[in-house]
């Protein structure tokens, strides 16, 4: 009878499709813990998030009942950076646990978008209006004051100027290699993240580190994850099968690959991408593995 009684574990990659299936009621926090359960299976994501909830009841037991916007940033922000110790990663920046929240709350050390998670988290429990900025190479907050906002580095606890920010932005720019090229507005970029974006951002971090490792079966795993919290988007799909093809996953892949082709017939990288899905066919599909 209790074979019958038995509920089934859901993987790490249903669980996570689980929390990301629908935009309304998606727990940002839980959804990015769950992330490092690839690494880490038997990772218990709703301690994570047990503890983050901890630290925001700790410094909501100490605020005043009507303590004014700019008193609770500005508590907050002292026990985040200060008090708790979380900080920038800047010794191992490129380093996978600054991925992965639960390495963050352990170690207080991250990269901006993880701090950055954790921080709107405390800040909604302490009744801020936090939210999160995609802005080009440095993920950013921006918090409601009722009569503006201020703009917050996760990375330092600094508020940022207009000059600041162009600043930031600039350095961008150069990296990427785009000098020259149509400036585009600083506020272009100041419209809040949705918790899905945010979520993709983090993937593409690890998708990257593991990219250049040539780790297959990290980038594999991640880009599982993309599929599923990117539906539509047929990049990532490609970005899929070329994995999968060079782990040898060549039926994988062809169905990964023509996915994309059809979808994008205008995109340079079509003609290659049929040649090479003609080639695996050609050579025979493997059993997939």
């Amino acid at each position: 009878m209790s074979e019958f009684l038995r509920l089934k574990v859901p993987t790490p990659l249903e669980y996570f499709a689980s929390l990301v299936a629908e935009d309304g009621g998606l727990n940002l926090l839980e959804a990015a813990a769950s992330i490092a359960q690839d690494e880490f299976p038997a990772l218990d994501v709703e301690a994570v998030v047990s503890e983050v909830e901890a630290l925001a009841q700790r410094l909501r037991q100490r605020m005043p009942g009507d303590a004014s916007a700019r008193h609770k940033l500005q508590a907050l922000t002292r026990y985040f950076h200060q008090e708790l110790g979380f900080a920038g990663n800047v010794n191992n920046y490129y380093e996978s646990g600054n991925s992965f929240v639960h390495h963050v709350m352990a170690t207080r050390r991250g990269i901006p978008i993880t701090l950055a998670v954790i921080f709107l988290e405390l800040a909604a429990h302490v009744g801020l209006r936090a939210q999160g900025l995609a802005f080009p190479g440095h993920f950013l907050i921006k918090v409601s004051m009722g009569n503006g906002e201020v703009v917050l580095d996760p990375f330092t606890g600094q508020s940022l100027s207009r000059e600041r920010l162009d600043e930031y932005l600039q350095i961008f720019r150069k990296g990427a290699s785009l000098h020259g090229a149509v400036e585009l507005p600083v506020e272009l970029f100041m419209q809040a993240a949705p918790p899905r974006d945010i979520l993709a951002r983090m993937l593409r971090n690890l998708k990257e580190i593991y990219r250049a490792s040539q780790d297959w079966p990290r980038l594999l795993a991640v880009q599982e994850r993309l599929v599923i919290l990117l539906p539509s988007d047929a990049a990532e799909r490609r970005d899929r099968g070329l994995v999968l093809e060079a782990m040898g996953q060549w039926r994988a892949a062809t169905e990964d690959l023509a996915f994309y082709v059809e979808r994008s017939p205008q995109a340079a990288d079509e003609p290659d991408l049929r040649q090479r899905i003609a080639q695996m066919r050609k050579h025979g599909t493997p059993p997939l593995h």
